[in-house]
């Protein structure tokens, strides 16, 4: 008898976008980070909610969906964005924070200090693929409390480019297959994707990431969208999000 080899799929699905570069030979005095950022979506929310929602305030504001919410086009009124006026803006702006507010996912976040990084180590890992060790060892664990840690969970991330995208399926392969701190296979995998797909789980990464690189930077400063991802963090069962759902390392 032949036995089926079709994986059991799980019920989430898990969007990651970084901010920052992983460069540290040349450290931006301003940003010197480096956050990768997941979303960890229930499909069924995802597919039925989320989706929708977001293509909605599209139409609303471009009268089209093709429009791909880039955090940096819209903080620096570019793209599609360049033409939008002040109250036009701010009605799009307070519509996808309510829509992100609502949103039902879980935000697993690694911020990798460069500059700790290089002082405290002789031979520095390579700072997208240790935030990348770190991130899935905490996904394991939610995935895990969700009762899904022997389902297939894929991870969508963004193309960076030929070397950069072979470079991470070496290195999450190798994460996957027992190379992390729990020492034991880990149900992922991976898909690289364009931005251009439009992907409204990857353009919400991309709005997360650098919020929350923000919010351990300048901690004092206002930060209206990190105050709307707050309530998103992975936590114990004590309510901690430190080392659970926001790593910050070294």
């Amino acid at each position: 008898m032949i036995q089926s080899t079709t994986p059991i799929f799980s019920d989430y699905i898990v969007y990651v976008d970084e901010s920052g570069d992983h460069s540290l030979d040349s450290i931006n005095p301003e940003y010197p980070l480096f956050v990768l950022s997941f979303c960890i979506f229930r499909k069924d929310f995802y597919a039925e909610t989320m989706t929708p929602a977001v293509r909605k305030l599209k139409f609303a504001t471009f009268g089209h969906d093709m429009a791909v919410l880039h955090e940096i086009d819209i903080r620096k009124k570019k793209g599609a964005f360049a033409k939008l006026s002040k109250e036009p803006r701010e009605a799009f702006l307070n519509a996808l924070t309510n829509i992100i507010e609502a949103a039902d996912f879980k935000l697993v976040a690694v911020v990798i200090d460069k500059h700790k990084l290089k002082s405290r180590y002789s031979n520095p890992g390579h700072p997208y693929h240790l935030a990348m060790e770190f991130g899935l060892e905490r996904i394991f664990r939610f995935l895990k409390d969700m009762g899904q840690a022997d389902r297939l969970t894929y991870l969508v991330c963004e193309a960076r480019g030929a070397k950069e995208d072979a470079e991470l399926e070496l290195e999450f392969r190798r994460i996957r297959d027992g190379g992390n701190y729990l020492n034991k296979t880990l149900p992922f995998d991976l898909i690289v994707s364009d931005k251009k797909t439009n992907s409204e789980g990857m353009q919400l990464a991309d709005l997360t990431a650098r919020p929350i690189g923000l919010s351990v930077l300048r901690p004092e400063q206002e930060n209206r969208a990190f105050a709307v991802l707050e309530g998103k963090f992975y936590r114990d069962g004590a309510g901690n999000k430190h080392g659970i759902g926001l790593k910050v390392f070294p």
